[in-house]
């Protein structure tokens, strides 16, 4: 069978991400339940939460502007975005796979938490401004982190491009064992943690004023907006995690040459590995006890630590 065009492999690739991101959240949502030993939501209970809110009226604040309903639209497309440079479903570059590198990937990710918290700003109450200054204030914590970790990936693989540093990590297994690269991989993990609202950092679903993060932020949306808010941390939490995956940690199983067979074996292995970390991350989740808000800067402080260490580690003869 001839191989899929690269245009349509690329477009393939932000499909993946757009189907099956709520699915991902949704078993994370099911393995908590049962670790906790309820029987939980539906797998597809998101998606049904996303066909009701897309379904109701869009109410705005009186005091919002139009950066009010067009901030939902900027962070859901900031995010679909991403999966266009990093490798998702192939081992070789697709037309725009090379027209930004990893930090370039990182800006858009921030770009689209930025009009998320400056909407709920922009509403003027009291819950969604205090949800959006912690999470721009976490969010500054988070970034040096992943920085460093950038900076040591790009000098063990001497580039910044995903591609050029999964194929470094594919090469040798030996390169995920390297010191410097394990700190990193860790380092990123722990700000993944942060980034999606996970355990140990707070609650990722509460209402309550004292965990009330990224949901604050969201508090004064409704309807259409609020679905492409939902959908929007879905896809940018399954976008983390295939970074992760398939650029630090196994970034085996992406397809080399573009066959159908290929591609779809590819899709099943991707979300394998995002559920395999889903599951981690719902094993931590239930584990741990909920950390007070003014521990998160200490979270935050170690994965910022492990990141300059695989620095040090790195140049001074560890790796």
């Amino acid at each position: 069978m001839n191989p899929l065009p690269d245009p349509a492999v690329q477009v393939l690739q932000v499909a993946t991400v757009f189907v099956f991101a709520p699915g991902i959240s949704g078993v994370i949502a099911t393995v908590e339940a049962r670790v906790q030993g309820r029987r939980g939501p539906r797998v597809l209970q998101p998606y049904y939460d996303l066909g009701k809110l897309y379904r109701k009226e869009t109410l705005v604040p009186e005091n919002a502007s139009w950066v009010f309903l067009a901030a939902p639209l900027v962070a859901f497309v900031g995010y679909l975005s991403v999966p266009l440079l990093i490798p998702v479903l192939t081992t070789y570059g697709l037309p725009l796979g090379y027209q930004g590198d990893i930090l370039g990937g990182g800006f858009l990710l921030t770009l689209a938490g930025f009009v998320t918290a400056l909407a709920g700003a922009d509403t003027g109450a009291p819950y969604a401004q205090l949800g959006s200054s912690r999470a721009m204030t976490f969010g500054a914590l988070v970034e040096p982190t992943i920085l460093f970790v950038v900076f040591t990936v790009a000098a063990i693989t001497a580039t910044d491009l995903p591609y050029h540093e999964a194929a470094t990590v594919r090469s040798a297994a030996g390169q995920i064992v390297r010191p410097a690269h394990l700190l990193a991989a860790a380092a990123l993990f722990m700000a993944i943690l942060a980034d999606t609202g996970r355990i140990p950092v707070e609650t990722h679903a509460s209402t309550l004023e004292f965990g009330m993060i990224d949901e604050g932020r969201t508090l004064e949306h409704s309807g259409p907006a609020l679905a492409l808010f939902r959908h929007a941390s879905a896809i940018k939490q399954l976008v983390l995690y295939t970074i992760l995956a398939n650029v630090f940690l196994v970034p085996w199983g992406l397809s080399s040459s573009g066959r159908p067979a290929s591609v779809a074996l590819a899709i099943g292995t991707l979300l394998a590995k995002a559920i395999g970390i889903g599951c981690v991350v719902a094993v931590i989740d239930d584990s741990f006890a909920k950390l007070r808000l003014y521990k998160i800067t200490e979270f935050c402080a170690a994965a910022f630590v492990l990141s300059v260490l695989a620095v040090f580690t790195l140049f001074l003869g560890g790796s």
